[in-house]
């Protein structure tokens, strides 16, 4: 769904015409303008009824409903604002079902809006509390993996979302085929999240290079996996070797009947990164299936492929330098008056303030390993 007339348009005229229902595409009269508040408060209050009758209808059709899948932007205003009053209102209707999201991150090289920080941090204070896990998306990230894998000068918004519905496909194709890793939603954050908060797993997606590369480049199940733990396949922007892996649950369409690799002894940089408190951090599973390629997508067809999923403190690189944006900003109260005309209450600024700086705590505080606090107690 999309505020503005403009949004529905690619999918009506596109070529996922067919995937798409007419009564399931919703828009509004006006978009949100870039503004978190527009489309919680004004605009997202006039057309939350319709969305959620929508969604009534399309569970009633459901034999067992696990949970719901969301996918928004970080930056814009209905991405934002509308999907995290979205979020409130399916933990209120359809209690402790799963709602995982699908974030596209913004990043500061493709910025397109300069609110971009405010709407992404109050967005994240306000969904919290209503999602079990998130993963993000860079869009830096994925623009250098187009640019370096996929000898793109310029890529358009087409090929990166061809990627990113690569990596969702990988994330969701244990949910379709049978597998023995994450065969349910909930299972995904049993996997993924170790505590109460932690839940933005770093996906990684391996190999993705271009059908000109795949003539000479032939690559082994261990190289694939080896690459996961190459920054420049990560979908955010952070270093690895800052931080821990809490967790970390690779999904790769491979034959069960192949020689598998370790996970992580199989990089020593990254098994020196485990978190003590993850006694099983590493799981790794086959998915029975051939890797699917996005509709005119630029990805080689290569017949293994891996999506790793890893929840690591490093990743709060990410969230510091949208937090650091957001307070230059708060600091001279710059476009706060446009959030209030929207309908929200200044005070929330410094909650959500608030609460990314103590999610920025909570992951330094799992990332500190037990024999390291023995240490500091002893001296």
């Amino acid at each position: 769904m999309g505020f503005s007339l403009m949004a529905k348009c690619p999918i009506r005229n596109g070529p996922y015409r067919q995937l798409f229902h007419p009564e399931q595409l919703i828009t509004g009269k006006e978009d949100a303008a870039n503004n978190c508040a527009r489309g919680h408060y004004t605009i997202g209050k006039e057309i939350i009824d319709p969305v959620l009758d929508r969604i009534l209808k399309l569970s009633d059709q459901c034999t067992g409903l696990q949970g719901f899948l969301v996918f928004h932007s970080f930056g814009g205003g209905t991405g934002s604002g509308f999907t995290s009053l979205l979020m409130e209102q399916l933990s209120v209707d359809y209690g402790k079902k799963s709602k995982m999201k699908f974030s596209v991150y913004p990043a500061p090289q493709v910025s397109i809006a300069v609110m971009e920080p405010y709407n992404s941090i109050l967005t994240t204070h306000t969904t919290l509390e209503h999602s079990d896990c998130a993963f993000m998306v860079d869009n830096e990230a994925i623009y250098d993996i187009c640019r370096c894998n996929l000898d793109m000068e310029h890529p358009t918004y087409t090929n990166l979302n061809c990627l990113i519905s690569q990596i969702v496909f990988s994330i969701t194709a244990s949910l379709r085929f049978d597998g023995a890793l994450n065969v349910d939603l909930m299972e995904f954050q049993t996997n993924s999240v170790p505590c109460l908060h932690i839940h933005f797993p770093l996906a990684t997606y391996t190999p993705v290079i271009s059908a000109e590369r795949a003539y000479h480049e032939q690559l082994s199940v261990a190289e694939i996996t080896n690459a996961c733990f190459e920054p420049a396949n990560q979908m955010v922007k952070c270093d690895p070797q800052h931080g821990k892996y809490m967790a970390c649950c690779t999904v790769g369409t491979w034959c069960p009947k192949m020689s598998m690799p370790p996970l992580l002894p199989s990089r020593p940089s990254a098994a020196s990164c485990l978190w003590i408190g993850a006694p099983q951090a590493s799981r790794l599973a086959s998915t029975i299936s051939l890797p699917l390629w996005c509709l005119g997508g630029d990805l080689a067809k290569m017949q293994h492929a891996v999506c790793m999923l890893s929840n690591m403190t490093a990743i709060t690189e990410a969230w510091a330098r949208l937090h650091h944006k957001f307070n230059l900003m708060y600091a001279k109260r710059a476009f706060v008056h446009w959030y209030v005309g929207g309908g929200m209450e200044e005070g929330e600024f410094s909650e959500a303030r608030e609460d990314m700086a103590a999610l920025e705590k909570d992951y330094e505080e799992v990332g500190i390993d037990s024999y390291e606090v023995e240490d500091e107690g002893e001296e």
